[in-house]
């Protein structure tokens, strides 16, 4: 009786997870479906695929499998296994089957799992693959909610088996609160099934189109709001935009150029909405007329005890 090596026909490794054989058996499945498959041996192939995977997607037949198996050599003539051991391997499918009829599983699986029972004969099924992609929405899209209109290019088969692209537009609801990086799932928007099965899902991930004057961190949204030096040494009140709306903004006496103010929960909303940040910045004039230059000298000599620096000189004397 002839060895057969699942793992190989699988084109997995022996060390391969769940995931990764049933992700390979979809492949191979697609491949080798006699009713596309261009390949001269398509129908065997597919069979064999069929019979690896009926063992190696189920733990308790691919640990058997794998203890059994290094006392397997191809060729090998008259083995049988120990007795008693396909107590508890009995199955019963109908999965295994295409149009071009009825799998019928090797002398080999038999021999370790006996026989099966097959109730009927039905087309092979296989899910669609998750499709991913990326939209860009504004800021403010996040703070209210919006509306998309998007292409999508997906491959599907045509009636010969043969890859069409095919175009599709969806129009996607993006809900109020989203944030960089978070996932939309469109359930059944993703490839199409095989043989009639259901599609796979779509995943939207959100990106922000750059902004002109905002910067966003997760929820929280800030803003570098420039300041005059006496608007800094004085104290006023600042009406600041906000991508809610513009708000009243009062600004202390004495207030140094870094200085970050916060307005909470004005970030972009959500179950705990984002805070909204503003980072003062003391700008100065590109060029001084004549007499605010004086205006300024007068202030140097009046304030000539207050040295910003003075920690600095300190630390550097140590």
């Amino acid at each position: 009786m002839e060895y057969k090596d699942y793992y190989k026909i699988m084109d997995v490794s022996k060390d391969a997870t769940q995931v990764e054989i049933k992700r390979s058996y979809r492949k191979l499945a697609r491949k080798f479906h006699p009713d596309v498959s261009k390949e001269k041996d398509a129908e065997v192939r597919f069979k064999e695929v069929g019979e690896a995977y009926e063992v190696l997607k189920d733990p308790k037949k691919r640990k058997a499998y794998d203890q059994l198996g290094a006392n397997w050599k191809a060729g090998q003539e008259g083995f049988q296994p120990p007795p008693g051991w396909g107590a508890g391997f009995e199955f019963h499918t109908d999965s295994f089957t295409s149009n071009a009829g009825a799998t019928q599983f090797s002398d080999f699986f038999e021999s370790l799992f006996g026989r099966g029972t097959r109730t009927h004969r039905t087309v092979f099924q296989s899910r669609g693959e998750n499709s991913h992609a990326k939209v860009f929405i504004d800021l403010e899209d996040a703070y209210h909610g919006a509306s998309r209109s998007l292409n999508l290019r997906t491959t599907i088969l045509n009636k010969d088996g043969h890859p069409l692209l095919k175009v599709r537009t969806l129009n996607v609801k993006i809900p109020k609160g989203v944030k960089e990086g978070q996932n939309i799932r469109l359930q059944g928007q993703g490839d199409p099934g095989f043989g009639g099965g259901q599609a796979g899902d779509l995943y939207l991930e959100i990106s922000f189109n750059p902004h002109s004057i905002y910067k966003i961190d997760g929820r929280n949204v800030s803003l570098k709001l420039p300041i005059t030096p006496w608007e800094a040494a004085l104290g006023c009140k600042i009406q600041v935009s906000t991508p809610t709306g513009k708000v009243d903004l009062k600004i202390p006496p004495c207030v140094s150029s870094g200085k970050r103010m916060r307005l909470k929960g004005r970030g972009i909303p959500g179950k705990i909405p984002g805070d909204f940040y503003i980072l003062l910045e003391i700008a100065l004039p590109e060029s001084l007329t004549d007499k605010q230059k004086s205006l300024y000298e007068a202030l140097q000599q009046e304030a000539d005890n207050f040295n910003p620096r003075v920690k600095l000189e300190h630390n550097h004397e140590k």
